[in-house]
């Protein structure tokens, strides 16, 4: 087609979407705060895609059919990422009110020490973070109870904060639910599951790192002992749920799927109805609680089941706190993701159709010419849209989308953008300030964001690690070119 053969945007130009994306994030974040994925981010980039759209059609004779056509390939690519999500929500939903969560973070509250009070808070915000795929509702719920009980024993905000912030993200990074994961997964056309088990070779020494140093700190600090509030929690969840070893059974289930490489979408729907029966069979009252006094018997548990999967579900155990924590959204929590999803890949279809991302991409090929340079490239670009952006699914999106090509030109697997997509940009999101992960943790937790930031060693050291482990070459993949 002549139009094929049209002059290409400069990166100059190129550029103007993407700062009309940037200041447009901008006066939403500073507008509606943390709120902004519910409407607001997506919004920001309809309109950039726009931009975007008119300078290529205007003054570049860029066809409109190719753009919808390339936004239309870009919806075709994450299809089964957004059923994904779904999945993640209704599995998120019963792990809850089956017991399941609630069982885990009973037993592991109970092995709370005060010399090892940084590492276990650590450990313990990393399993809820990993059984919940949140971050955000980890440090809102479990996060918070741990602060207190940390200023209890006298260890300082920076510490507390810094090893909650450790725990949350390594959760939000690794786990099966959780929405950037699957997101860095589908942007870059990796198996979810694949992505998951390359991210543990830098994500473990990281982890390994992190909690070295917490307990080495742990012994420096003059704690006083205090465990009212640990008690508190741990029988208000006794109380409220039937705790039994019996549900453990579930997220065993998982594993081993998991194990036997089962397709996500049949691991994670079969855990959430195994979570959905042993919700029957364990915890009847809390679905009767969530069908309400419309319904008795054999009604209200069918409700209860149903609306476990796809529906909120609010709880009174007695304790705010904890009504934060058991508090699920099911599938229609998801629903903001998955807009933000569709948006951002009508963004980058029109931005890959125009010309626009290639002529970007080519500045930063100067600096990708070795393993080395193109994973810290890519790094510095992920912390470079959480700073820009303020928004770390978006940082994953256009981190993933502008380098996704790139990757597959050098002949890499696409695990390694997957890989560093996460360690450079969904783990510094809560450093930026401004980001809206940095403005909500600060925000729950009542820790400044840059007081906590150097002792969230986690998230410092993942991208470093990341770099250190593509200058060894280890298990960089390659993809042989017939």
């Amino acid at each position: 087609m002549k139009n094929d053969h049209q002059k290409k945007p400069s990166p100059w130009v190129s550029l103007i979407p993407i700062m009309v994306l940037l200041i447009m994030l901008y006066v939403a974040i500073r507008i509606f705060g943390g709120n902004t994925l519910q409407g607001a981010s997506q919004m920001c980039l309809l309109i950039s895609t726009a931009v975007c759209a008119i300078i290529a059609t205007l003054c570049y004779r860029v066809l409109w059919k190719r753009i919808e056509e390339s936004i239309i390939n870009n919806m075709k690519n994450v299809a089964l990422a957004l059923l994904i999500l779904l999945l993640i929500g209704a599995l998120s939903g019963t792990w809850m009110i089956s017991g399941v969560i609630p069982t885990l973070i009973y037993y592991g509250m109970m092995i709370i020490s005060p010399d090892f009070y940084l590492a276990t808070t650590c450990i313990i915000c990393a399993a809820v973070s990993v059984l919940t795929g949140s971050s955000w509702t980890t440090v809102a719920t479990v996060g918070i109870a741990l602060a207190g009980i940390g200023l209890a024993h006298g260890f300082s905000p920076g510490w507390i904060g810094g090893a909650i912030i450790s725990g949350a993200y390594f959760g939000d990074k690794i786990s099966p639910l959780s929405d950037t994961t699957v997101l860095a997964s589908s942007i870059t056309d990796t198996p979810v599951f694949v992505h998951i088990r390359y991210l543990m070779i830098t994500t473990i020494p990281s982890m390994t790192i992190t909690l070295l140093i917490f307990i080495v700190a742990g012994f420096t600090f003059d704690i006083t002992s205090s465990g009212g509030d640990i008690n508190a929690y741990t029988d208000t969840l006794d109380k409220t749920f039937n705790i039994t070893p019996w549900v453990l059974f579930v997220p065993a289930v998982m594993a081993l799927l998991i194990y036997r490489k089962a397709p996500s979408i049949l691991t994670l729907f079969v855990s959430g109805i195994i979570a959905g029966i042993f919700a029957l069979i364990f915890q009847p009252h809390i679905l009767q609680q969530i069908a309400g006094q419309d319904l008795s018997g054999n009604w209200a548990l069918a409700k209860g089941f149903m609306r476990s999967f796809f529906g909120s579900t609010q709880l009174d155990t007695g304790m705010e706190e904890l009504n934060n924590l058991v508090a699920t959204r099911g599938m229609a929590g998801m629903l903001n993701t998955i807009w933000l999803i569709i948006c951002a890949m009508c963004f980058g279809g029109a931005m890959a159709a125009s010309g626009m991302l290639a002529s970007i991409i080519s500045v930063c090929l100067h600096f990708m010419k070795h393993t080395v340079g193109t994973v810290a490239t890519t790094i510095f670009s992920g912390l470079l849209f959480n700073i820009c952006a303020g928004d770390q699914y978006l940082a994953v999106i256009l981190t993933g989308d502008m380098f996704k090509d790139v990757y597959r030109e050098k002949g890499y697997d696409t695990r390694l953008l997957s890989r560093t997509c996460e360690d450079g940009a969904t783990v510094t999101s809560p450093l930026v300030p401004w980001n809206t992960c940095g403005m909500t943790q600060a925000t729950v937790l009542g820790i400044p964001t840059l007081v906590y930031l150097p002792y969230s060693f986690f998230n410092l050291i993942s991208p470093i690690m990341s770099i250190i482990v593509a200058a060894t070459g280890y298990k960089i993949k390659r993809i042989m070119k017939s």
